[in-house]
């Protein structure tokens, strides 16, 4: 297991959400003890990318300096890899320049890309909804994967988790991480019992304070289930999962919404407008009933996660 990613507290990853994750989340998942994601596309312009990882730096430094018992975990950047995304180079640049510990790669796998982080020491973690995809990622140089299962919120697979981490598992034996209804701690261990390291959490962060959600948004998803949950193309050109009120607030029909051209996808100002007002949320959210601070959560994780894996030492008995 590489170095930085055995100093998670939890093994839990917080998941990189576009238009929502901004330093003030990422710092807290990072000083709770799991690993905190934000996707480079979220600091608008490109350079303000380099200003956010300062501040997350200071701040985790700062943090360690007087919690020596307790030091953070690491951070990461989810860049979009995707041909259609004009601002990867520079957006890597900076990945680069700062030494970003881990860098999560999405929609495509570059060698390129790839090495570039190796070169100063970073891990990357691809994520894929299927074993060939999983193949062609490692091939082409990544250090573990993000085994994208049915369920996850956003761009998501459709394969069982029991089946897609029994099929990477058969081959590889690196850093691998489980998305798909992750949003309790008695989940974290069932990824792990099923053979992942690490779960990967997104959707629950969405009603957290410190998120950069709309109220309406998550006032959503303390308000659904998995019942609402809405899985379509239409709107990015990939298939992801949404919160179904957002798509009647659109003025669209959940359940008649056409099929959209993958060729048509991009990351412009456009696709901004699409997350923004058609909300992604994974199936996992029954057990969210409230908004709390980010700190308070992953503790409710942390005692879930305690209780589980003691149930389960009980059950060995």
């Amino acid at each position: 297991m590489p170095h930085a990613l055995r100093g998670l507290r939890l093994p839990i990853f917080g998941a990189p959400l576009f238009i929502i994750s901004t330093p003030a989340l990422v710092i807290e998942q990072c000083k709770a003890g799991i690993l905190g994601l934000l996707p480079s596309l979220n600091a608008r312009p490109s350079a303000q990318l380099e200003d956010w990882i300062l501040e997350i730096k200071a701040a985790l430094l700062a943090h360690d300096h007087q919690h020596q018992q307790a030091l953070s975990a690491p951070f990461g950047i989810n860049l979009i890899v995707h041909k259609s995304n004009d601002r990867l180079e520079e957006d890597v640049r900076i990945c680069v320049k700062h030494e970003v510990p881990v860098v999560v790669t999405s929609l495509g796998a570059r060698t390129d890309v790839n090495d570039r982080i190796h070169a100063y020491g970073g891990i990357v973690m691809h994520d894929v909804i299927n074993n060939e995809f999983a193949k062609k990622a490692i091939e082409k140089g990544a250090d573990g994967l993000i085994a994208v299962a049915a369920g996850a919120g956003g761009h998501a697979g459709t394969k069982s988790p029991f089946a897609l981490i029994q099929e990477i598992r058969a081959w590889f034996d690196g850093p691998l991480a489980l998305s798909g209804a992750m949003a309790s701690g008695q989940a974290v261990v069932a990824a792990l019992a099923m053979g992942a390291d690490f779960a990967y959490m997104g959707s629950v962060f969405i009603a957290t304070l410190e998120a950069r959600a709309s109220q309406a948004y998550k006032d959503c998803v303390v308000q659904s289930s998995s019942d609402d949950i809405v899985y379509s193309n239409l709107f990015t050109g990939v298939h992801g999962n949404y919160l179904a009120q957002s798509i009647v607030n659109a003025g669209l029909d959940p359940q008649h919404l056409a099929q959209s051209d993958p060729t048509k996808m991009n990351f412009s100002s456009e696709s901004v407008k699409a997350w923004r007002d058609i909300w992604g949320c994974g199936q996992g959210i029954s057990v969210v009933k409230e908004v709390l601070k980010t700190s308070d959560l992953i503790e409710r994780l942390r005692l879930e996660y305690q209780e589980s894996l003691g149930r389960l030492a009980l059950l060995q008995l």
